[in-house]
Parts: structure tokens; C-alpha cells; sequence
């Protein structure tokens, strides 16, 4: 369950006591009955408050600023998602006067990030979250985040050199193994398998890159002479090339499976499969995306490896603001697991999610 802000008025509520009382009590001033202390000090600890954060926290009159940085959230669910982490964690955070604001961009157009960050800097942000799937774009935003001397932390994607005050998401090379797994279970003989990058260029998108490496990796160890893969990038809608590529790979009769790098992707490979029929062919693709989920209901994506953008989002924020409020050390790497989903245990999966979603307010 997600943490409420403190705020004095329910401190004093549940003490019974005035919220001048546990004005005192929080900033030791004295002028408070011994009885009145024990109940405020009672609520304090029954619910792990530290008086001394929450008292340089309310006194504080200093507002911040948290400039979050993610592809338009119109053009891609999985986008989409991120953005609702963080207009969830907006209300909570804005308690303690951490103003978030999103900077969207084109993720196909390198001058559309940097109008964005451009804005973002602007602003005179306290800290910056950013997903940084452009990669060569990003380098010198962070030259700039560091010459300001601005913290900033990364979701979704990791560019160690960033010298970033935290990563937030998933081991995407271990990634790419997880799906050369799934994409061999049960499969004998010898045979092909494809990999599919769909409307990314792979020259700024690292995180693809990461889990394509990750994929043949574990391929070439378990099957280093029985195996081929093959590669195709669509780099945009307007490829029509990819399509014919594409039915050229499907044809293959040793075909034993697809993996697809992004969940905008693994939508867009399900509806190749479905329209030539092959269901029977094995398909591993990203993310609890509405037609994914339909895709998989139905038999045509096998596996879906879920990377909870939202609550990457969430965590990022919550990183950032425990960082400039409290004084957190953040950590470095913030890992999520590498979660499967199947037709199998999908509904269970989506009925516990909204219990996982937290905003963690660090005043201990």
C-alpha cells in the first residue's frame, strides 16, 4: 500500500492533541504537557515517523522542481504507462512542495528530444528523470544536468558512463538471455530464429542493442552449431521492405521462433503471425500493452517479459524527491526483476499490480 504524506492535522488527529501541540513536538519548543507529548510521540512511532525529517520538511517553505524527461505518451502505450506513474506520484509528492513536471518528445526526431531537454533545463529543475533511449542525444544533456550540478536519474534504460545519481529498470542483457530461454523451451532439432527491431534505430537505441546481445549470447552457448539467427529492423512504418523480409523469414520451415525487442514491436510481429498463420510459431515479446495482452489471450505471443513502466516511473520520482528532501542516499542500481507472464497466470498477474504500485516517502 502506498504512504500517505504526514501531515500535521492527522498527527494531531490521531493524538487527540491540537495541531499547535504537534507543531511544538515537532520542532521542540517545549510548552507541551507531558500527556500530550507521550500521545503525539505514540502516533510518531506506531507509524515510523522521524520527527526530525518531518519537521525539515513542513518547515521548509522551499519548493522543488523535478523536470521528468519520456517519449510523447499519445504515440506509445508503453509510454503511456510511465506517464501515469507519474502523474500518480504528482498529488503525493506536491505535500511536500515537489513540483513534477513532464517534458515530452518525438523519440523518432534527435531535434525533438533536444527541444525537450532544452525546455527541461529552463526550468531550473531541482533534479531530472529521464528515459534515455536516444542515445547520442543524451550525452551532452547530461554534460549540461552536471555542469548545473543537477541530479538526475535514468528509467527504462542504462548508460553507465551518464554518471547518473541512480538507474531505475530492468538488466536488459540478462534480458535478451531470459528470452533466448523461453524462445528454446522445448524446441529440438536444428533450426532458425529471428529477432526483430521494429520502428527503432538501432545506431541510438542501446537498450536494444543490450537485449539482442543478451538473446544471442545464450543462443551460441546452448546451440553453437545447431542454430542460425537472423536479424531484421524495421526503421519505420515506411519500410516496406521489412514486410517482404519478414514473410521471407516466416516461410522458413525450421523457423522455432521470434523474439521482439520492444512492446510497440511485439504488437506490431503478433499481427504479422496472425495475418500468415503462424500461430505455432514461438513468440517472446515486452509489456502488459492492451493488444499484447489480446495477442497472448489467443495463442499468438507465447511469453511477455513485463518491464512496469509505471513503476519505474514511480521510483524514479520517488528517488529524486527522497534524494532533495530527506537527504537519501539513492542507490545506484535499482534493479526490477524479470518478470514472465503467460496466458496462464496473466489475470492473476493484472489483479495484484495495483497493490505493488507505491509511493515511497522515506521519513525514517
Amino acid at each position: 500500500m502506498a504512504k500517505k504524506p504526514v501531515r500535521i492535522k492527522d498527527i494531531a488527529k490521531a493524538a487527540g492533541v491540537s495541531i499547535g501541540t504537534v507543531d511544538r513536538v515537532l520542532h521542540n519548543r517545549g510548552n507541551v504537557s507531558e500527556d500530550a507529548l507521550k500521545r503525539v510521540n505514540e502516533v510518531l512511532d506506531k507509524n515510523e515517523y522521524h520527527p526530525n525529517l518531518i519537521a525539515r520538511s513542513l518547515g521548509s517553505k522551499r519548493d522543488y522542481k523535478i523536470a521528468a524527461l519520456l517519449p510523447n505518451h499519445l504515440n506509445d502505450d508503453y509510454w503511456g504507462l510511465a506517464y501515469q506513474g507519474i502523474e500518480l506520484a504528482k498529488p503525493e509528492w506536491l505535500h511536500y512542495s515537489v513540483h513534477i513536471v513532464a517534458y515530452e518528445f518525438d523519440p523518432d526526431l534527435a531535434s525533438s528530444f533536444q527541444e525537450a531537454s532544452s525546455k527541461a533545463l529552463k526550468s531550473k529543475p531541482d533534479g531530472v528523470l529521464i528515459a534515455p533511449i536516444l542515445y547520442n542525444e543524451t550525452f551532452p544533456f547530461f554534460k549540461n544536468l552536471a555542469d548545473k550540478a543537477i541530479p538526475f536519474v535514468l528509467f527504462n534504460t542504462n548508460i553507465i558512463e551518464s554518471n547518473a545519481l541512480s538507474f531505475i529498470g530492468q538488466d536488459l542483457y540478462h534480458s535478451g538471455r531470459l528470452a533466448g530461454e523461453l524462445t528454446c523451451l522445448g524446441q529440438t532439432g536444428e533450426g532458425q530464429f529471428g529477432v526483430l527491431h521494429v520502428d527503432e534505430d538501432l545506431n541510438d537505441s542501446i537498450h536494444l542493442v543490450q537485449k539482442e546481445n543478451g538473446f544471442r549470447d545464450f543462443i551460441a552457448e546452448r546451440y553453437p552449431f545447431t542454430h542460425t539467427i537472423v536479424s531484421l529492423n524495421r526503421t519505420s512504418s515506411s519500410d516496406f521492405s521489412f514486410k517482404k523480409k519478414l514473410a521471407n523469414l516466416l516461410s522458413q520451415p525450421d523457423l522455432k521462433g521470434i523474439f521482439v525487442s520492444s512492446s510497440r514491436g511485439t504488437e506490431t510481429a503478433a499481427y504479422f503471425l496472425k495475418e500468415y498463420g503462424k500461430k505455432e510459431i514461438r513468440m517472446v515479446g515486452y509489456d502488459l500493452l492492451e493488444k499484447n495482452i489480446a495477442y497472448l489471450k489467443n495463442g499468438i505471443i507465447d511469453f511477455l517479459i513485463h518491464q512496469k513502466p509505471q513503476q519505474q516511473a514511480i521510483e524514479g520520482i520517488n528517488c529524486l524527491a527522497n534524494h532533495l528532501i530527506f537527504k537519501k542516499e539513492a542507490k545506484r542500481v535499482n534493479l526490477f526483476p524479470l518478470e514472465v507472464i503467460t496466458s496462464q497466470n496473466l489475470e492473476s498477474y493484472i489483479a495484484n499490480q495495483a497493490e505493488h504500485t507505491v509511493i515511497n516517502i522515506s521519513v525514517k
